[in-house]
């Protein structure tokens, strides 16, 4: 093993939670960078896992967190913008900051969380950032390996449950760019490529895309959602014009479920003009196989899933 000690900055977050998990199952030691302690209280009882509270956008935290380590993984990102917190500030500072600490440290190894699509010439500002994030790590002296990933779907994500939620309450679902294709991935598959990926030369310096094997339309994707719990809303496609309406409407309410910014994203279709990669095992899970696990009305009759599931 190569790497023994790993600096997670977004460890605590959906697939930080899951990462952290199996990195400490390899015997590796795992720092985890958080901003606040108790986000990360589902690795509290793990084996060699320490948990720290810093800016993840401040080079010298995380350089003082990673003195000692063999590898930083930068999972740090956010879906909508929030005040002193836009997608530059996070997705090209925290990575301009993980670089710095890594340069200051003498810390080779580099693994980048980024977003299938990501481009400097994106159609969203989330796009664009995530872009000149990727570009600032590949200009970098780093051993660095660049992951891009569909959506990506697991029991604790914020896609196929928001859809299942919503489908629940609402007799009418209106929604926006409901073509928009997507290829899922399941949080299990992204965690092994990082993992397997960690002390492997031959990922050095490249970008792999990250997709399961089906792709759908946003529409297709809620109506199984909805089948899932046993709850079938009629789908209304919007026009785009109001899909423009909807997505200001909600960028003024709580939780944020769309915005004018996910909605010039889904201008371009998040899918893989490759197979799930071989030299991460070359088979990924479609959701059909997984999501039934957790969405399912057995499993949320279930008192102790919900356990099962964050302890896997």
């Amino acid at each position: 093993m190569k790497h023994r000690r790993i600096v997670v900055l977004g460890g605590s977050g959906f697939v930080g939670r899951h990462l952290v998990s199996v990195l400490a199952a390899q015997g590796r030691e795992v720092v985890v960078a958080t901003r606040a302690r108790d986000r990360a209280k589902t690795a509290f009882m793990l084996p060699r896992v320490e948990i720290c509270e810093a800016d993840v956008r401040d080079a010298r935290e995380i350089g003082a967190i990673a003195r000692g380590a063999d590898a930083v993984v930068n999972l740090v990102g956010i879906l909508h913008p929030r005040r002193g917190a836009s997608f530059t500030d996070i997705h090209v500072g925290v990575t301009e900051a993980a670089i710095r600490a890594c340069r200051s440290g003498g810390i080779r190894r580099l693994l980048h969380m980024s977003a299938l699509n990501a481009s400097t010439e994106g159609p969203s500002a989330y796009l664009r950032s995530k872009g000149e994030a990727e570009a600032r790590v590949a200009a970098s002296e780093l051993s660095w390996t660049i992951f891009q990933p569909s959506v990506i779907f697991g029991a604790e994500d914020r896609f196929v449950n928001t859809f299942a939620s919503m489908s629940r309450i609402l007799p009418v679902l209106p929604l926006a760019s409901p073509d928009a294709r997507f290829q899922p991935v399941h949080v299990g598959d992204v965690v092994r490529a990082f993992a397997l990926a960690l002390d492997d030369d031959s990922t050095l310096g490249q970008r792999y895309p990250l997709c399961g094997p089906r792709v759908y339309t946003l529409r297709e994707i809620v109506r199984y959602a909805g089948a899932c719990i046993g709850h079938s809303p009629l789908i209304v496609p919007l026009p785009a014009p109001l899909a423009k309406m909807q997505a200001w409407a909600f960028e003024h309410l709580p939780g944020k479920l769309l915005t004018r910014d996910n909605l010039a994203s889904m201008r371009v279709d998040s899918v893989c003009n490759c197979p799930y990669p071989a030299v991460f095992g070359g088979r990924a899970r479609a959701m059909e196989s997984v999501v039934p696990e957790y969405l399912s009305p057995a499993a949320q009759a279930d008192p102790f899933s919900d356990y099962r599931r964050r302890h896997r």
